[in-house]
């Protein structure tokens, strides 16, 4: 009778099923080849451990997947972990009962985070006013040049890209004097001629240190230095050594086609243009106005961070700050940069590239890293964080296609932009009082 009890309870054990796994939702935005491959990433983390299951849902276009995250708060069906871009900071620090700050998330739950190894240029876009971590930086870009070396040998030109404006124009001449349809083309126009201009040449882009001392903040980008430049483009739209493509990465095709020689783009277009481009390329940095400063700062970022959101329990918690670590962990982000462009999040995957030979097989992959970390940052190149930047982008966007198409001087087009965008600030200030 004791064995026949005994027998049955082992048996019982045997049939008791594993505890099953943690899930969590993680609600990104990213499509194509960058969509599979955060899907790779989720699948590794998934398949490294048993305790913790990470689904990942694509959502759309990054103000698709913010604006779905704010209205499945509403009705407590949020994800743990929405993927938001950078002009969507300011909402998502608004948002303060919505959110689990990730140092408070990783003090808690991590066994290994240590914040000290992060690129402070990447972090600070993304941390309190002590300089604690908001959310997880994910991919991070910044904008690069890139150039069409047979076309630089065939206009006689170096193999490297113009290092000032000034050289820009006259590389531009060159290729069209060569028999390219333009110099360059560019994506992401008021990311990188205005917001990346006023950091590079340590001009503000917005009073109150961009945005981060407070939401009483107004825009002054339309600065001598940013109205110099807008105005030269237009100039440079009218003579072809610049030709405007959309708002947003449209130039590649003109790149791709090898309609345009040069392309200022994402550092994060490189997966694309390593695709596509079907001739040998170079990455070089962003070229400044030497008559405006001497040394240029650091160009300030884009990209997207990981927000964790409240309203769930412990465990899943425990299962967000494992994803994290495992994303921060050298191999996987070394791989992540390695093949997307993005900049790597940590010192130690900057380190492991190199110790794997990354940039010396590949010229100029490290060029957004040099672009970021070669001098310290200040209060005009930490990074902007304004309210309703979406909207504000948008205006701007309008504002420097009447510059492009003739019917607006830079001065006028820019002075509207500043006119209209402090609206938009008003009203994202009252609704957050």
């Amino acid at each position: 009778m004791k064995k026949t009890l005994i027998a049955a309870f082992i048996c019982s054990l045997s049939a008791t099923p594993a505890l099953a796994k943690t899930e969590i939702q993680f609600w990104h935005a990213m499509g194509g080849a960058l969509g599979e491959k955060v899907e790779d990433v989720v699948a590794g983390f998934n398949a490294s451990q048993n305790d913790y299951q990470v689904n990942a849902s694509y959502r759309g276009n990054y103000n698709d997947t913010m604006t779905a995250a704010i209205a499945a708060f509403r009705s407590n069906q949020q994800p743990a972990i929405v993927q938001v871009y950078e002009v969507g900071t300011a909402t998502m620090m608004a948002a303060e009962g919505a959110v689990y700050p990730t140092y408070q998330l990783m003090e808690e739950f991590s066994q290994g985070f240590d914040q000290s190894d992060y690129l402070s240029s990447v972090t600070g876009y993304y941390a309190d006013s002590n300089g604690n971590m908001l959310s997880m930086p994910f991919n991070s870009s910044t904008p690069v040049l890139y150039y069409n070396k047979g076309a630089f040998e065939k206009a006689g030109l170096p193999d490297r890209g113009p290092a000032t404006w000034a050289e820009m124009e006259e590389f531009g001449q060159k290729l069209l004097d060569a028999g390219y349809a333009c110099g360059f083309t560019t994506a992401w126009q008021s990311w990188i001629h205005l917001e990346n201009l006023s950091a590079r040449h340590n001009v503000p882009f917005a009073s109150k240190e961009n945005g981060f001392g407070g939401t009483d903040t107004e825009l002054q980008f339309n600065g001598p230095v940013q109205v110099a430049h807008i105005e030269k483009m237009g100039e440079w739209q009218k003579a072809g050594i610049f030709s405007y493509s959309g708002r947003t990465n449209e130039g590649s095709a003109k790149f791709y086609s090898e309609e345009c020689g040069m392309y200022t783009e994402s550092s994060a277009g490189y997966a694309g243009i390593n695709a596509n481009a079907q001739f040998e390329f170079g990455v070089s940095s962003l070229p400044y106005w030497d008559n405006a400063i001497e040394t240029p700062q650091n160009t300030i970022i884009g990209g997207a961070t990981l927000w964790t959101l409240r309203g769930h329990d412990d465990d899943a918690y425990r299962a967000v700050a494992a994803f994290y670590d495992y994303l921060s962990d050298p191999t996987v982000q070394a791989d992540w940069h390695q093949f997307t462009g993005y900049l790597p999040i940590t010192y130690s995957a900057i380190k492991l590239s190199e110790e794997q030979g990354f940039y010396e097989q590949n010229p100029g992959t490290d060029t957004s890293i040099k672009q970021m970390t070669s001098v310290e940052p200040t209060e005009n190149s930490t990074g902007l964080r304004l309210g309703n930047f979406p909207q504000i982008r948008g205006i701007i966007d309008e504002s420097l296609e009447s510059v492009w198409n003739g019917t607006a001087s830079a001065q006028e087009a820019l002075d509207r932009a500043v006119s209209r965008g402090n609206e938009q600030l008003r009203r994202f200030e009252r609704a957050n009082r």
